[in-house]
């Protein structure tokens, strides 16, 4: 092969000697040898990451970024990093607690004015500039760049906690292949002369001539005294215990092999990662239903209390719930998006997504309280006494549940394989898109061989050490500080809020309906900052500190650490507006120009629909334009981010 493509070379070299030309055609032909031989340009050669593609390295420059096989690779990744923990413990808990039905009225408010607007943008931002969610804001508009960073910050935090959630799921699977649950009856070695059988509970009779003030459930003992061996407080860290270490090594050696190879790999893993837990649903969902009680469950579940809407805190959790469950302002959803291709239609596909995230919380509702009612029914107590969120729902509630129904170990396995899979999928996707975020910005270091692999390895290594705080003695009360200040609501509404204001009111005013803009401005509601600024105030005036179990209070230096890991986040937005204007030469006004990435003042955008984009002759706007978006829609270029409607520049 080599010799034929030489041929040409040596002909020129005998005719017309030419060194200038000569290098011109051999490495014009080099390439074309490299072409034919590796037919699939994104097939990466052996020993290289994936997008490494022949040609690339022939001409040196940095590897292709690689893009996702099919439709529905994109489709599942998304759904499975979305589709959590979350809409199954956390949103049935708040409907109840927050009126029931009349809950749903703040929900679909800040789903439509801002949960789907905000989703929408992240994964268009990174389809539009094929960036990861620290340099997509740089393209964009760079004085903004530190919504990235505080994107990266918060996942990074959440990468820590989410993973141990997995590694109790994972931990009460495999107790679950005894001969009987082992938190079913009392008399286990963990357990205390407290302990009640539920059984002995539903007698009234036995029970009230018993003194019930300290006596406690088989299954609360199982999870505080056995799974968690809970000390006393924060300040008695305690032990590791071993046993949860090796779930947690165990985990993170699974989120490892799903995410190692890219999107090639991802968008294969969650073909299983991402339906299963659905086809679980829809069976614990049958089941629930038919129980007796179950009826009572649901009526208590949805029945609606609209004097609840006065609360200014219903409104405060329908909104976190929302960035919550649709994982925004973490980057992952721009990372994602940076794989598809330039004219991918994301905007049919968002709002698909965005009805599946949100039925998939109202249908979890329903398989939860159904059970609940049940459980609520043989203890003989009210539902409310046992309705849990969080933790409590998924390793105290639910346990005790399936211990009352026929076949107790068999509805065991099929709830902890459910938990385990809909938390796997998210922590991967999430730990992807912050290997995205990183990698993007050092390409040509880290999409070099098998950098990108022993790089993805390093920062799961990190995390795992990082997480073995949480699964010592005294691990739950780490958790819950990270969990109520690392990944907060309020750093989350504080990521959204200037998302908005930079891309529809800095991106947006200088340089009107670019491209993405067409479509935010149709189907973002203007303002949707507006709303989070509101949420932001209203969660800081409402703010209470942090207790465990309603009874232990955390000492001040605790949550002191816990406010210092919110703003670790929070802090990098305007600690990078600061560094961008020191670092920049000129007048104050030049500066935030630059870092606005403003267009040449001779030019404005007029917007024409069903018309291509004509291109301004001027090279001067040209040569700004092709700088600032490399992807942008050109004369022969239509976008299909959205509908067919471009915008044509004219001279001022």
């Amino acid at each position: 092969i080599s010799g034929l493509c030489w041929h040409s070379v040596l002909d020129l070299i005998c005719t017309n000697y030419n060194p200038g030309l000569i290098h011109s055609m051999a490495q014009k032909e080099k390439l074309q040898c490299l072409k034919d031989f590796h037919k699939d340009t994104l097939k990466p050669s052996p020993g290289k990451s994936p997008g490494t593609r022949p040609e690339d390295e022939a001409e040196g420059k940095v590897p292709q970024r690689e893009k996702w096989s099919s439709k529905l690779d994109f489709i599942l990744s998304v759904a499975g990093g979305f589709v959590g923990l979350g809409n199954v413990w956390r949103f049935p808990y708040l409907c109840y607690k927050n009126g029931g039905g009349a809950f749903l009225i703040p929900y679909f408010i800040f789903l439509f004015g801002g949960g789907l607007p905000v989703f929408f943008l992240e994964v268009a931002l990174g389809q539009y500039t094929s960036e990861g969610g620290i340099t997509c804001w740089a393209k964009i508009c760079p004085i903004f760049t530190g919504i990235g960073y505080a994107s990266i910050v918060i996942v990074s935090l959440l990468n820590v906690y989410y993973v141990v959630i997995l590694a109790w799921g994972l931990y009460y699977l495999l107790q679950c292949f005894q001969p009987e649950l082992p938190w079913a009856k009392c008399k286990q070695p963990w357990n205390t002369e407290y302990c009640v059988e539920d059984t002995i509970r539903k007698n009234k009779t036995h029970w009230l001539a018993m003194n019930s003030t300290n006596f406690t459930s088989p299954v609360t003992e199982f999870w505080e005294r056995n799974v968690l061996s809970i000390s006393t407080g924060i300040e008695d860290i305690g032990t590791l215990k071993w046993d949860l270490a090796l779930c947690l090594l165990a985990v993170w050696v699974i989120c490892f092999f799903c995410i190692w190879k890219g999107v090639k790999s991802t968008g294969k893993v969650v073909y299983i990662t991402a339906t299963f837990p659905f086809v679980m649903l829809i069976v614990l969902l049958v089941r629930g239903v038919t129980l007796p009680g179950a009826s009572e469950g649901i009526k208590f579940y949805l029945y609606p209390n609209l004097s609840r809407l006065q609360d200014p805190e219903v409104w405060i959790d329908a909104g976190t719930q929302i960035f919550f469950s649709y994982a925004i302002c973490l980057g992952a959803m721009t990372s994602l998006g940076s794989y598809n291709k330039y004219r991918y239609n994301c905007y049919r596909d968002c709002l698909l997504l965005g009805g599946l995230n949100s039925g998939t919380s109202f249908v979890s509702g329903f398989a939860i309280f159904s059970v609940l009612g049940f459980m609520a029914q043989e203890q003989g107590v009210d539902i409310a006494d046992v309705a849990e969120s969080g933790p409590g729902l998924a390793f105290i509630a639910y346990p005790k549940a399936v211990t009352m129904m026929p076949l107790p170990t068999l509805w065991a396995v099929l709830f902890f394989i459910m938990l385990l899979l809909l938390g796997l999928d998210s922590q991967f996707v999430e730990v992807e898109g912050q290997i995205t975020s990183i990698v993007d910005l050092y390409p040509s270091f880290l999409r070099k061989g098998y950098r990108r692999e022993i790089f993805i390895a390093i920062v799961c290594f990190i995390s795992y050490l990082l997480g073995l705080a949480m699964v010592t003695k005294g691990g739950m009360y780490v958790f819950q500080l990270f969990d109520y200040y690392a990944a907060s609501g309020v750093c989350l509404l504080w990521v959204a809020f200037f998302e908005c204001i930079a891309v529809a009111w800095v991106y947006g005013k200088w340089k009107g309906l670019i491209q993405i803009q067409v479509c935010l401005v149709k189907v973002m509601i203007p303002k949707t900052h507006i709303l989070c600024l509101g949420c932001f105030i209203f969660s800081l005036v409402k703010y209470k500190p942090l207790t465990y179990n309603k009874i232990y209070e955390y000492p001040d230096w605790a949550i002191g650490l816990g406010w210092f890991l919110a703003l670790t986040s929070m802090i990098c937005i305007p600690l990078v507006m600061v560094i961008k204007i020191l670092q920049s030469n000129g007048s104050l006004i030049e500066v935030s120009l630059a870092c606005t990435n403003h267009p040449p003042t001779t030019f404005r955008l007029v917007q024409h629909k069903g018309r291509r984009a004509d291109a301004a002759p001027e090279r001067q706007w040209e040569q700004w334009l092709d700088k600032a978006h490399p992807n942008r829609c050109r004369n022969d270029d239509v976008s299909a981010l959205c509908e067919r409607k471009c915008a044509f520049f004219v001279v001022l």
